[in-house]
């Protein structure tokens, strides 16, 4: 009996472990993963009501997130060191694409972002989300860190180029992303704050240069921001309406489905940049918070990622896209509320939209590699 009882508590020890190292055979991270279906499937909610129920533009987010998800799985099999070997091919191939864009772009909304290719549509300025990290971590993982003055002098020179060139085409919200990550691996690197400091009283120094040659409606986004009622009917209308609705939503909300700044049209873009309006309205502050946390659960686990990092690369490129992603949940949840000026920023996996959940799974994949296959070689 005694020897009986021995081997089936093994044999169930060793189903266990094959149930647990599966996914470690997938190269998928746990954590990482339920956090993800977590907010896809809370953003579906969201998406069917800010649809108005439109079972049509639903389904299409489910062949977004499908596709994208399949990128994702690709992604994560790829072990990193691959990537450090793609990094100044990727750097430059989306640099180039970003030049043909300016020149035989396609023009929509007043802005030419895409490559009409066939009936694809590539936004080159998505793939820089991850090509500036990569080359960065590139860069830096070979170099004495801290990074000297030269190396941070060619690191801005790396965020900067491809950066001015989304923002021309007009794209100031993707621009200041790509800025914002290429600075979020150089902080991670250990740049001197000294370097930081000359940085900032640059930046005020060339601000009368960059508004002279930013866009009139880029000017009108900055003007509504710090007074939204001075023109209440035409640029100020979205973050006025905006506010109503968050406001209205208090405590617990109106209800799912029975939001009316969304389903009365009074809130512009409300099933893309203007997402999380609705979801204020319909779940309240509640809902809200509880979305936030799901965010916030999801950017820790990509810093986890970026801490167990076995090597130079990894941890720069890891923290880099985390930093991204949690700039870029900051910078939509900002705007919406009407602490940062409205600048076209999708809240992700959330806003409909499928260039931007594409380039997220797949940084989600890029995580997921590192974690993993870190994992197979700590065994």
């Amino acid at each position: 009996m005694p020897i009986d009882f021995l081997k089936q508590k093994l044999q169930r020890k060793e189903s266990g472990t094959q149930y647990r190292t599966i996914f470690q055979v997938l190269h998928l991270d746990l954590y990482l993963l339920f956090g993800i279906l977590a907010l896809v499937i809370f953003g579906f909610f969201i998406l069917y009501s800010a649809s108005n129920q439109n079972l049509s533009m639903l389904l299409q987010g489910v062949l977004h997130i499908g596709l994208a998800a399949i990128i994702m799985f690709v992604f994560a099999q790829i072990p990193p060191y691959f990537y450090e070997r793609w990094s100044t091919w990727v750097f430059w191939s989306g640099s180039f694409l970003l030049l043909v864009v300016l020149a035989i772009g396609k023009i929509g909304g007043g802005a030419r972002r895409w490559l009409n290719l066939g009936g694809l549509h590539l936004q080159p300025s998505e793939i820089m989300k991850i090509a500036i990290p990569m080359m960065l971590a590139c860069y830096l993982s070979h170099k004495e860190l801290p990074p000297r003055l030269k190396n941070v002098l060619m690191c801005l020179l790396i965020i900067m180029a491809p950066a001015l060139l989304t923002i021309k085409e007009p794209d100031l919200g993707t621009g200041i992303l790509l800025i914002l990550a290429g600075f979020g691996v150089l902080f991670l690197a250990g740049i001197q704050w000294r370097y930081i400091i000359g940085a900032l009283l640059g930046l005020g120094a060339l601000t009368p240069i960059l508004w002279h040659f930013m866009h009139k409606y880029q000017k009108q986004r900055i003007l509504i921001f710090l007074n939204p009622e001075r023109d209440p009917l035409n640029t100020g209308y979205h973050i006025i309406q905006s506010k109503i609705a968050i406001g209205s939503g208090g405590f617990l909300g109106k209800g799912w489905l029975h939001g009316t700044q969304s389903h009365l049209s009074f809130l512009p873009a409300h099933a893309t940049d203007f997402i999380f309006a609705v979801c204020g309205e319909e779940f309240g502050f509640v809902g809200g918070l509880f979305l936030l946390l799901i965010y916030l659960y999801i950017t820790g686990c990509c810093f986890r990622v970026a801490y167990q990092a076995q090597d130079t690369y990894a941890r720069l490129l890891a923290g880099g896209l985390s930093l991204m992603f949690f700039m870029s949940v900051f910078v939509n949840m900002g705007m919406v509320v009407g602490i940062l000026p409205v600048v076209g920023v999708p809240l992700p996996l959330i806003s409909y939209g499928g260039s931007s959940m594409i380039t997220l799974m797949a940084t989600f994949g890029i995580l997921m590699s590192i974690q993993c296959h870190r994992k197979l070689i700590g065994n």
